[in-house]
């Protein structure tokens, strides 16, 4: 049976060994660009090939993250990268656009491609797209439970996260930070709107809610699954935390090592107290396992704060100007870390006791007392945030050892010859052996066999330990000490650099472009109505294509007009349609549909550049719609004569949601909620006064952005870059704001 690997995540060169040494089967990073983490300090080109050797030398695999959107301009960069990291023997990337997966498997077909849990990965069809595009991996959706794994059909090997921070939205699918800022999270620079205060309104009134961070979840926690997860047939753990310190990835990496291996062992893989109450030290928002284990509402959110809680350190028990005294739960170093009761945190450079002399540690029960640095004006709960003591012992960690076998030959008036094998563990896949001065027969002290295993075996400033030792000797041999110690050093510092250069096969094909283009068709304004009174509207006004997500509506009018049904951006099993006009918003529906109907490509799939168009182009999309993310000076490195649509207007969907925060929030997480089929309208509300509708489809939470996209008056560079299709998203605009609209629209066109 293959085990499992456990898979880390490392933001910097200081990261790796932590990571490594701590027993970690496969790491995964980025470079400077291209990957979903853009502000972990990352590795620049010689550090990557550099941290490629060092994994290879302990047998450790390295993934590299290109898991970002692309946009035109961009193309060649990443294709000179990627083939800089396939020349670097790089063991896989991991991958979310579309287009370019299809290109970098045609161009370089043996470089093995992980897809990212970036492309919203979590039905068969959406899985089957991926294999057919030549992906040996998947990393599944976070909000996928584990009967839902167990069900998957593929070929793939299934990734999947076990620890760290989780996303509200679904990966992929989240527009928040672009929208408010233009700091995209499918292009690594998320600003984590996700862990902003928000309230919550119900038509015009305030939702009273014990917390303030409404869309913040726990720390993903995975430990007491451990089993479960293994025996589900995952082939990857993947821990996050490449913004983490070495510390966390070491200590994280440490504790999921030693549970799989229980497991393998048959061992008792009970979690210790000691064990837990450190990871919480180090960080956690509280834990959770998640919708793996079909966490929901306060099992998984913690909404009263999105900082590392640490742990309980003591109670302020009194404080003034100049002093703040806390009665200790909790034993307390110089140079710990603490948050305070008004969410003031600070290192602790100076503590005293309750004598007011400096002291460099106090124990739990003591009185601690500190400067009020922070005016502290509240009584309350203090966390220590860093434990010193801790962080000192987690810099401390033994050194990963390559276990070898070693076979000597001693036969007199023949060369010493010496032997270094990678033993079963590492499947004998490296060796060297040398020969050097000659065995002669001892006049007086032979050399014994004891003496010449003790000496070849003196590998300790090397990264390599013996696992055994054959010998074949004749009696009465003389070698001299100097001569095994010099053959020993040079078969050792041969054998490490082999296993740090070890190279695997590159294959580069020469590509030929074959854009796939279509007739260009007459400008068309197409709209997305979410009632009948703005289906009727627009069919009234010469709107073209129509979508809506409403089925009963889809069947009252698909005769009347060129109406498309929108399907769910989320579905674990798809229903059966032939001969529909369908908008496609995931890409397991693009897999399934393609053949039997009428789809269009809605941008939720992340359009963003000419080699996605093209794919979908192939996959028989009638039209492609653009995603938001593209701004409009970027529109003319697209080919021209695609069948393209370009929002002009509209209430863009910001995040999809399994999390409902009405049901957890307003009817207080009881099984039966039937809020979202009411007709009250519901907001979250930010700190700048903006509000955001929040609407629910059929389990899922969608939140729309604050305001609509307005990019009417650029219609007519819309037209010169080649577009030719522009839709409006309505979100609740009446009859006559949709007229206003149109009108707008067409006075624009020239009509």
């Amino acid at each position: 049976m293959k085990k499992v690997e456990l898979l880390s995540p490392v933001g910097n060169m200081e990261t790796l060994p932590f990571a490594i040494h701590n027993g970690c089967d496969a790491v995964y990073f980025a470079g400077k660009k291209f990957g979903a983490r853009k502000f972990a300090n990352n590795f620049d080109e010689e550090e990557i090939v550099e941290a490629i050797k060092y994994c290879h030398l302990y047998g450790v695999k390295a993934y590299i993250t290109v898991n970002t959107l692309m946009f035109d301009d961009e193309l060649d960069e990443v294709l000179e990268y990627i083939d800089f990291l396939h020349k670097s023997n790089v063991d896989a990337i991991i991958m979310q656009d579309i287009g370019l997966i299809k290109k970098v498997h045609e161009i370089f077909p043996n470089l093995e491609i992980h897809i990212s849990t970036q492309s919203h990965n979590h039905n068969d069809e959406g899985i089957k797209f991926f294999e057919n595009l030549g992906a040996t991996r998947v990393v599944l959706d976070r909000e996928m439970s584990l009967d839902e794994i167990k069900r998957l059909d593929t070929k793939l090997e299934k990734e999947v996260f076990v620890h760290g921070a989780l996303c509200v939205s679904y990966s992929g699918c989240c527009l928040f930070s672009s929208m408010n800022g233009g700091r995209s999270g499918n292009r690594g620079e998320c600003v984590a709107s996700c862990r902003l205060k928000y309230e919550l309104y119900k038509n015009d009134e305030k939702i009273k809610t014990n917390g303030e961070y409404l869309l913040s979840t726990k720390e993903l926690n995975t430990l007491n699954h451990i089993k479960e997860l293994i025996e589900a047939g995952i082939a990857s753990f993947k821990i996050e935390g490449r913004m983490k310190s070495p510390e966390y990835v070491g200590f994280v990496t440490r504790l999921y090592r030693m549970i799989i291996d229980k497991y393998y062992n048959n061992e008792d893989m009970t979690l210790n107290e000691e064990d837990l109450y450190n990871l919480k030290k180090l960080y956690n928002r509280e834990f959770t396992e998640g919708y793996l284990f079909n966490k929901f509402g306060k099992e998984l959110m913690n909404i009263k704060s999105p900082n590392h809680l640490g742990v309980e350190l003591g109670q302020v028990i009194e404080y003034n100007k100049k002093y703040i005294t806390i009665k200790l739960t909790d034993d307390v170093k110089q140079e710990d870390g603490i948050r305070l009761p008004n969410n003031e945190g600070m290192i602790l450079n100076r503590i005293y006791n309750k004598k007011l002399l400096l002291v460099n540690k106090l124990q739990k029960g003591d009185i601690l007392v500190i400067d009020n640095k922070v005016n502290l004006k509240e009584k309350g709960t203090v966390l220590k945030t860093i434990d010193k003591n801790l962080m000192d012992e987690l810099k401390k960690y033994d050194e990963k050892k390559i276990p070898v076998d070693i076979r000597i030959e001693c036969k007199i008036n023949k060369p010493i010859k010496i032997r270094i094998d990678d033993c079963w563990i590492n499947n004998y896949e490296t060796n060297v052996e040398k020969e050097y001065s000659m065995v002669e027969k001892a006049t007086s002290s032979p050399t014994s066999v004891e003496t010449i295993i003790k000496q070849v075996s003196k590998l300790g400033n090397t990264p390599l330990s013996v696992n055994d030792v054959i010998i074949e000797a004749d009696d009465d041999i003389f070698v001299p000490i100097k001569d095994l110690n010099e053959l020993r050093r040079m078969l050792a510092d041969e054998f490490v650099e082999l296993k740090r250069n070890k190279k695997k096969d590159y294959l580069k094909k020469e590509f030929e472009e074959n854009i796939v283009t279509l007739k260009k068709e007459k400008v068309k304004i197409n709209a997305l109505v979410r009632n009948e009174e703005q289906l009727k509207t627009c069919l009234d006004n010469g709107i073209n294509y129509i979508y809506t997500d409403n089925k009963d509506l889809y069947e009252k009018y698909k005769e009347k007009g060129n109406i498309y049904l929108k399907l769910p951006r989320v579905i674990l099993k798809h229903s059966e349609y032939n001969n529909e006009n369908l908008l496609i918003t995931e890409i397991g529906a693009l897999e399934k549909y393609k053949d039997n109907n009428n789809i269009i490509a809605d941008y939720t799939i992340n359009i963003t550049n000419n080699e996605t168009i093209s794919l979908l182009n192939e996959k028989h999309a009638k039209l492609i719609t653009l995603s938001p993310e593209i701004t409009i000076d970027r529109l003319n490195n697209l080919i021209p004569n695609n069948n393209l649509e370009y929002i002009i207007y509209g209430t863009i969907e910001l995040m999809i949601m399994k999390y409902c925060p009405l049901k957890m929030l307003v009817n207080k997480d009881q099984d039966k909620c039937n809020l979202c089929s009411l007709n009250d309208k519901y907001y979250l509300k930010d700190q700048n006064d903006n509000y955001y509708p929040v609407l629910n489809t059929k389990h899922y939470t969608h939140i729309m952005h604050k305001e609509p996209l307005d990019n009417i008056n650029n219609i007519k560079l819309c037209l010169d870059k080649n577009i030719n299709n522009f839709r409006i998203e309505l979100l609740d605009e009446t009859k006559e704001e949709i007229e206003y609209i149109i009108k707008k629209i067409k006075k624009e066109l020239g009509e």
